[in-house]
């Protein structure tokens, strides 16, 4: 698929420039360009701060049950078949409310990290598209992409500084 897509632009930059059209060719390193972002901080410092609060319950719920643990193991001994029978679901539980704490706790940072970056992401490929509209230039690759192998800096405009005027960022 990659083949026909590369063959097509090869065939359709060769007829256009015998007609002798300028074909304008910009790259730009969008990672680059959205850690530039004031918004992209504050988004890694809300998701920073989720993370930590769910990390510590995590943390206290682990101490938690390993404290009951000790004392069951340590005590053992001393408890009627009732109690220890008690005592090891209660463990059970414990353990079984921690695995599901992290299985929602990972899903619920991952629904945060899409809710704060989406519009970033969507901010960014709206000025990157506009910039290639309002300079005419036909093709703007991000550098970033695995897809992106090789490109001529020489015949390649770096738009990162023209997109960085876009969203007005330093």
């Amino acid at each position: 698929m990659k083949t026909i897509l590369l063959s097509s632009l090869i065939l359709f930059m060769s007829g256009t420039a015998s007609i002798g059209q300028n074909l304008k060719f910009g790259h730009v390193n969008s990672t680059e360009l959205i850690q530039s972002l004031p918004e992209f901080g504050t988004a890694q410092a809300e998701l920073e701060k989720q993370r930590k609060e769910l990390s510590d319950h995590l943390q206290f719920m682990t101490a938690e049950l390993n404290s009951k643990l000790a004392d069951y193991q340590k005590n053992s001994k001393l408890f009627t078949d009732i109690v220890k029978q008690v005592k090891e679901q209660e463990l059970n539980d414990m353990d079984r409310r921690i695995q599901e704490f992290q299985a929602n706790a990972q899903s619920n940072l991952e629904q945060k990290q899409a809710e704060l970056f989406q519009p970033i992401y969507e901010k960014v490929d709206n000025a990157i598209k506009d910039v290639g509209k309002e300079n005419g230039f036909l093709y703007i690759f991000d550098v970033n992409q695995s897809n992106v192998l090789y490109f001529d800096k020489s015949s390649s405009t770096d738009v990162l500084n023209l997109v960085k005027a876009k969203l007005k960022v330093k």
